[in-house]
């Protein structure tokens, strides 16, 4: 290719693919790789709602610790949480996937901290160091000694998932959790900690096995759209003075209770990112319109309002649990 060539190709490319560097000099350089099917994997896009990856080094263009932190075949645990100079409210959540940079808002970025990190060859080591094990075990050697749990680092890991939680802590600190680093204090009654974020750890993760909340559903058939031949028209609008959830022109979801609604991550709560997630949207570009816009909401009505059924029970428990750190006393 040409100078000329190479140069037209990369403002051809620009016009249509923003916010990139690496991608626009692999192109200008005509760089290829064949295509490999393990390379695709689940990642976490927003909360509580995944999608397809190709997790290809030449593709992405910055693709920061992925490969350290989830390499091919191998599981792990992470907290997303709002990288400092977050705009919108403050986000955390584990995943157990690679972590789209906006996980919880399109103008903010996200830090995504695991359990365990991995060496080029796959080796795994422990991302909670020794130092810090010895930190927690002697501020509670006391209650230590009245317990026969031991303290390690799957227990301190759950305990920081805690506080991170922590009303009260998100409160006071949210001046400094916009501009640094997030501290974690040594609360007393450590384990009551551990066990509130061993638990929250346990929902957030499997929130796809949780038990789904019973809300009524009311289905009234669109006779227009069903005469048409078309599907129901799409809504995804939730109603939350009046706990309720409109999915299409045909089904309504109601009595939601009102916690529910207060499980906030970010600028929306849980049940309000999944509606978002699953409208259907015209791409701008093209290409793209014309050749891969194939997605229609009617194919995963079904899925959808079994996922928003599992989200409210996540949301719910997560909210007992979050509202009983409010009542603890701190000292």
């Amino acid at each position: 290719i040409s100078e000329y060539e190479s140069q037209e190709k990369e403002r051809e490319f620009s016009l249509s693919i923003k916010w990139s560097r690496n991608l626009k000099r692999r192109f200008a350089k005509n760089l290829k790789e064949p295509f490999n099917e393990n390379l695709i994997l689940k990642a976490a896009y927003r909360p509580y709602s995944s999608l397809y990856l190709y997790n290809s080094n030449l593709f992405i263009d910055e693709s920061g610790s992925n490969n350290a932190i989830f390499p091919p075949q191998k599981s792990n645990k992470t907290i997303c949480f709002s990288n400092i100079g977050a705009r919108t409210n403050y986000v955390v959540l584990a995943v157990k996937e690679i972590a789209d940079l906006h996980f919880g808002s399109s103008v903010d970025t996200y830090q995504q901290l695991p359990f365990y990190y991995f060496d080029e060859s796959g080796t795994r080591s422990d991302n909670i160091t020794d130092w810090a094990l010895e930190q927690f075990t002697t501020r509670y050697q006391t209650e230590l000694t009245r317990t026969a749990r031991a303290l390690d680092k799957p227990a301190i890991f759950h305990y920081c998932y805690a506080v991170l939680h922590d009303p009260i802590y998100r409160d006071k600190y949210a001046l400094n959790l916009k501009r640094d680093f997030p501290r974690i204090p040594f609360y007393s009654e450590f384990w009551r900690w551990v066990d509130w974020g061993a638990a929250l750890l346990d929902l957030h993760l499997n929130y796809e096995q949780t038990a789904p909340f019973p809300f009524t559903r009311i289905d009234t058939p669109d006779d227009r759209a069903r005469a048409a031949g078309v599907n129901p028209k799409v809504v995804l609008r939730a109603d939350v003075n009046n706990g309720s959830i409109r999915i299409d022109s045909e089904t309504t979801l109601c009595d939601i209770p009102a916690i529910a609604w207060t499980y906030q991550l970010g600028n929306r709560c849980a049940i309000e990112w999944i509606l978002d997630q699953y409208k259907e949207k015209t791409p701008k570009d093209p290409t793209i319109r014309a050749r891969f816009n194939t997605y229609r909401f009617a194919d995963y009505k079904e899925t959808v309002i079994e996922l928003i059924a599992r989200v409210t029970t996540v949301s719910i428990e997560t909210m007992q649990i979050v509202n009983a750190m409010r009542e603890l006393g701190r000292d």
